[in-house]
Order: structure tokens, then C-alpha cells, then sequence
């Protein structure tokens, strides 16, 4: 039985003991199995750290090794979604890793809605980007949750995977249908919105080099002009 998405609640519930430490028990079980499948894995997890705890995505790559560990970095506040009662903004350096099937990014659950996160894992090389979420039915007008990770893709030239919990629990009721993008922007695989399930989808980094973004976007920025805009902070 998976557990509940602790920040349903908005006061922080005696969930210390859940939380893991990186390397420990979770991830030494899935780089066992990496290893004996030759899989790379990024999974997601309550970690602890010190007397800290984060929404941390671990990636092992297919030889068991874990590469890395990337924190969420934007944390989230609103209802069923408590999430700055366990946990603080994510301190990560590594956020693109170099496996064995390519260079994989990662956009955990809120850091997805950042077009600026999204382009700096362009930026970073990454080939494929996987997006571990916990989203609500109907928590936004629909079809924009994926409509947003479809730009993104189209606008930096990577496929995206994004893997959405899925079932109804105390206060959220979270909607599945997780998806794979290509770097046209097209949806290629889809999972239903009720029920666990495993997608598949055939990745072809041909693909990436004819993209837009590749050929026309990514090319075509002009950082220095950026710098000019003047941003007055709203908040």
C-alpha cells in the first residue's frame, strides 16, 4: 500500500519516521534492480537530510550507481497541496545527469510550472526530462497541464515523461494519465486516469537534433539582450 501525499494536510502530521536517507534502504533496493535489469531509474521520495526533508528524485543509472539527487525546488502552498510544512526549497546542483541512455533532467511536481527551470535543463543538455508529480483532478482547467509540458518540449528540444500519482485519498484525488512527450510537442504514450499502470515509449534521439529548438529557438536566444529587461519584483 503506497503511503498518503503527506501535504494534504495543512498542519504537518508525525511523518519523520518515513523519511529516507539517500543512499538507504529505497534506493539501494532500486539500484539492486537497475543493476540486474540494466534500467535507469529516477524515482521520487520523502528524504531526509540532518533535520531537514525535501521531495527528492534520486537517479541511478543502469549499472546501479546512483548519480545524484534533485530537490524541488519551488514549493508549493494552497489547498490539499500544504507542501512548505515538510519541506524547505530544494538546495540541489544537480539537475541533468549523464546516464546510460542519454542525459536525463528532472522537473519534480511544481518546478514543471517554471518555463525558466524548464529551458535551463536545455541549457544543461538534457535529452529527456522526467517530471515525477502529484496532480489533482481538475485542479486546472483541462488539458493545460499537458499542453504546458508539450510547449516545453517543443520549446527546448527534449522529450519529457511526466509520471503523475494517481488515485483518490483524505483530500486530493490525483489524476493520473501520465504521458510522454517528443520534441515536436506530440504526445506519444498515455496512461489511463484511474488505476497503476506502466507506459511505454520508443525514444529517438534523431528526433531532438531536427527539433525547433534545436535548429531554430535554442540558436537563436540572445542572453545579453535579456539582461536589459528591467524586473521589478511583484511580491
Amino acid at each position: 500500500m503506497p503511503l498518503p501525499f503527506f501535504p494534504q494536510g495543512r498542519s504537518r502530521v508525525a511523518v519523520d519516521e518515513y523519511a529516507e536517507t539517500i543512499p538507504g534502504d529505497l534506493t539501494d533496493k532500486f539500484s539492486s534492480l537497475a543493476r540486474e535489469y540494466e534500467v535507469v531509474t529516477v524515482l521520487n521520495t520523502f528524504e531526509v537530510d540532518g533535520n531537514k526533508t525535501f521531495d527528492s528524485s534520486p537517479v541511478i543509472d543502469a549499472d546501479g550507481e546512483i548519480l545524484g539527487v534533485t530537490r524541488m525546488v519551488h514549493i508549493m502552498e494552497g489547498p490539499g497541496f500544504h507542501e512548505k510544512e515538510y519541506y524547505p526549497p530544494g538546495d540541489s546542483s544537480d539537475f541533468v545527469y549523464e546516464t546510460a541512455v542519454g542525459n536525463v533532467g528532472v522537473a519534480i511536481c511544481y518546478d514543471r510550472h517554471y518555463p525558466e527551470y524548464m529551458r535551463n535543463l536545455a541549457l544543461e543538455g538534457a535529452e529527456l526530462v522526467v517530471v515525477p508529480q502529484a496532480g489533482e483532478i481538475n485542479e486546472w482547467s483541462a488539458g493545460i497541464f499537458e499542453a504546458e509540458l508539450q510547449v516545453a518540449s517543443f520549446q527546448n528540444g527534449y522529450f519529457s515523461a511526466l509520471v503523475n500519482r494517481v488515485g483518490k485519498e483524505e483530500v486530493d484525488h490525483f489524476g493520473g494519465g501520465s504521458y510522454v512527450v517528443d520534441p515536436d510537442g506530440q504526445v506519444m504514450a498515455r496512461a489511463g486516469e484511474e488505476d497503476d499502470e506502466i507506459i511505454y515509449a520508443e525514444l529517438d534521439p534523431d528526433k531532438i537534433d531536427e527539433s525547433s529548438a534545436k535548429r531554430h529557438f535554442l540558436r537563436d536566444r540572445r542572453p545579453y539582450f535579456y539582461s536589459n529587461f528591467t524586473v521589478t519584483p511583484m511580491f
